[in-house]
């Protein structure tokens, strides 16, 4: 195994994405913030089979983390990361200092009004501002064919749709699917701040999803009938702290009260200090 090589500089970047794109490669961009684990491997994978030159963005970044947020304590685990990055094949990966991204006088942000209002966005105000400008700004300097990001992040990816189509970008979206543990929970970096009995306890989001899949398979369309019934089984575990838990349009992310179509089931519930969120992506037949 080869270590791929690392990028600090933006024009770094370009110049290797330029040469790549002499031999006719088409570029795939993963953008992560790094701990990398097996969610990410599945967005590399799924690069690595679709595109010629692959870059891997790890940029934690600080305009999306709130003043009472994890930002100093998030993992940072580089030398392991640029290891996974080797054995997956990646081509570059691309490794700025906050300075490099967001230097003095920075100060342009880009926000998907209306997407960014709901689900995560009451509680994490500024987050979805940051994400997007950081993401836009990697689209700008990778220039990629192809960007790949996880349905864990389901609010996020469908931002991140929207800005691409309001703003003409010439790059493909694709959203890969959940990965899971063998318990269901769905896999995060952040996982790892939890306690043995925290971890045990957080399977009840995957419960809550799974036990609404089936109601749903079972006939039910009533989304006050699933989100009662979600909220009793979250609430079942005394620790968990619910921040939402919504039946919305996969598109509009705006709640909907009989189930029809493409529909997102989301959550998100803090375990201790450890704020989770998870969700199913559905499309639901007539009856």
């Amino acid at each position: 195994m080869s270590l791929p090589a690392v990028a600090n500089a933006i024009e770094k970047v370009r110049e290797s994405v330029a040469a790549a794109r002499t031999k006719t490669l088409r570029i795939g961009l993963v953008p992560t913030m790094g701990a990398l684990h097996a969610g990410h491997i599945s967005l590399i994978r799924a690069a690595r089979a679709e595109t010629g030159y692959v870059v891997v963005s790890i940029f934690v970044n600080p305009t999306q983390f709130g003043p009472r947020e994890d930002l100093s304590r998030y993992p940072r685990p580089l030398d392991q990361d640029r290891s996974i990055c080797g054995s997956e094949g990646v081509d570059l990966v691309f490794v700025p200092d906050v300075a490099t991204v967001y230097p003095p006088g920075f100060e342009t942000f880009v926000e998907v009004t209306q997407l960014q209002k709901v689900l995560c966005g009451p509680s994490r105000p500024g987050h979805f501002r940051g994400v997007a400008t950081v993401v836009l700004k990697l689209f700008n300097i990778v220039q990629p064919d192809t960007a790949y990001f996880g349905q864990k992040d389901g609010q996020q990816a469908r931002i991140i749709q929207q800005m691409v189509r309001d703003l003409d970008m010439p790059i493909e979206i694709r959203v890969c699917p959940i990965v899971r543990e063998p318990d269901g929970l769905a896999l995060s970096s952040r996982n790892q701040y939890l306690d043995p009995e925290q971890r045990r306890q957080a399977t009840v989001l995957y419960c809550a999803l799974e036990t609404s899949r089936r109601l749903i398979d079972a006939g039910e369309r009533d989304s006050s009938v699933l989100l009662g019934r979600m909220t009793e089984l979250i609430r079942s575990d005394p620790s968990a702290l619910i921040d939402y838990i919504a039946i919305v349009d996969a598109d509009s992310l705006k709640a909907v009260d009989q189930l029809e179509g493409t529909v997102m089931l989301a959550l998100a519930v803090k375990f201790g200090e450890t704020r989770l969120i998870d969700n199913l992506k559905l499309s639901i037949p007539r009856l």
